[in-house]
């Protein structure tokens, strides 16, 4: 990695951390981030020509794998004509309207540039239509780094938030309510108290960024139970699930409606974008039709918008998620198998093109104090092994791992090999 290590004492001289987006400085794990140069497939290639088994995709949206001929292809066709208009084009409605057939829940919706902006819209929408103040999030699922979802949790399971982030207003943070991930009881209890003064739930139906976590049964059922009792907004951050799990998404897959839908990632094939949407009436409260105000100069870009049309027509490919998922299963099951002859407590979990492991012996993980307890020594060491042997992972045990549509059984089978070792040195 020399090369990469000349670029990251160049980079601190000019990015705070030497990076541009805080994980990718490995201060979790510790040590140099590769710099990559190249895709192909399930392949990454860094400064120095090493080859890495890719498995975070560009933190997801790579499903399809890097430079995939389909995409490439509809991007520079797109590129041809114009980077950018600000005006409407016609592949806006294509996308919203490919969306809108797998997210029936996505009866409006509106094109932004990034997932922070389409929770923060999302957000302030809810508070404009149920004119009321607070939100209800829950511990460990991050929605981008607006200021009300900047929010920690207080010591208990009524207490209001506090800032997570230096320059979050306290007033603000103290109109966002946290509570455990999978613990229906607790919002049941919550909206019991102050449920008349809350404006949504926002929730990760399946959580990403604590690692992996999927919802206990009825979880999310319940959720949309008690937004119906009160008159809250149910929102579903699929920035991160969405067309990763399933064709439908987590809703689709838990069979659960929500009122607003937040996309990304995947929704722009590589690109930058973001998207909400959800019910017709409360969509309607949105500029320029109603008074909650938002806009983007690059909404809608014509070239994000030719590339997430291509990967969402190519997941529409038949057996397309079974064939993801069943890659995944085989690499989380390796693990898993791998992990008990070692003698090593590892926890993994996955579903379509997504999946987790947690360095602990207590089981499945189902919220953020379980996900805290693991081994982080076990994970730094292992995250470690497997870069040095060509395995890329996400570098925190709080992120997911992504495995995409060009995975084939032998990338598999290697990754499992190199882990093999990296788990018996554990």
């Amino acid at each position: 990695m020399q090369r990469s290590e000349q670029l990251f004492q160049q980079a601190q001289k000019l990015f705070p951390g030497g990076v541009n987006s805080p994980v990718r400085a490995f201060g979790r794990v510790g040590g140099t981030p590769p710099y990559f140069k190249r895709g192909s497939g399930p392949y990454l290639f860094d400064e120095d020509d090493k080859q890495y088994i890719d498995y975070i995709g560009s933190w997801g949206p790579m499903v399809l794998g890097h430079a995939h001929p389909g995409v490439i292809k509809a991007v520079q066709d797109a590129a041809s004509d114009s980077l950018s208009f600000g005006a409407p084009t016609a592949v806006e409605t294509e996308l919203a309207l490919k969306i809108q057939q797998h997210l029936p829940s996505m009866q409006m919706m509106r094109m932004v540039s990034s997932g922070t902006e389409a929770t923060m819209s999302a957000i302030r929408l809810a508070r404009g239509f149920t004119g009321r103040d607070k939100i209800l999030k829950f511990e460990g699922c991050y929605h981008g780094h607006s200021d009300s979802l900047l929010v920690k949790a207080g010591s208990g399971a009524l207490t209001m938030g506090e800032p997570d982030s230096a320059g979050v207003p306290i007033d603000l943070a103290k109109l966002t309510l946290t509570l455990p991930y999978n613990n229906l009881e607790a919002v049941e209890q919550l909206f019991a108290v102050d449920g008349s003064n809350i404006a949504a739930i926002i929730v990760e139906p399946i959580a990403g960024n604590m690692g992996m976590i999927c919802p206990v049964p009825g979880f999310l059922e319940g959720l949309r139970v008690i937004c119906d009792q009160h008159g809250a907004v149910l929102i579903f951050d699929e920035v991160m699930t969405g067309f990763r799990v399933h064709i439908g998404g987590a809703q689709g897959l838990y069979k659960v409606r929500p009122d607003l839908t937040t996309l990304g990632k995947v929704i722009g094939g590589g690109l930058p974008v973001g998207a909400f949407g959800g019910r017709t009436d409360i969509m309607q409260c949105i500029a320029p039709l109603g008074p909650v105000y938002q806009a983007g100069t690059l909404s809608g870009n014509p070239i994000a918008m030719a590339s997430g049309l291509a990967t969402l027509t190519a997941l529409e490919a038949p057996d397309f998620f079974q064939n993801l998922h069943a890659m995944t299963h085989r690499l989380t099951e390796g693990l898993s198998s791998l992990a008990e002859s070692a003698g090593i407590g590892l926890s993994t979990v996955g579903q379509g093109g997504m999946f987790g492991f947690f360095f602990s012996g207590q089981g499945p993980v189902s919220n953020f104090e379980a996900v805290m307890a693991g081994d982080a020594d076990q994970f730094n060491r292992f995250f470690h092994s497997m870069l040095d042997q060509g395995v890329y992972l996400a570098p925190s045990p709080f992120e997911s791992g992504f495995v995409s549509a060009s995975h084939t059984s032998e990338d598999i089978d290697q990754t499992l090999e190199k882990a093999d070792g990296a788990l018996q040195s554990l």
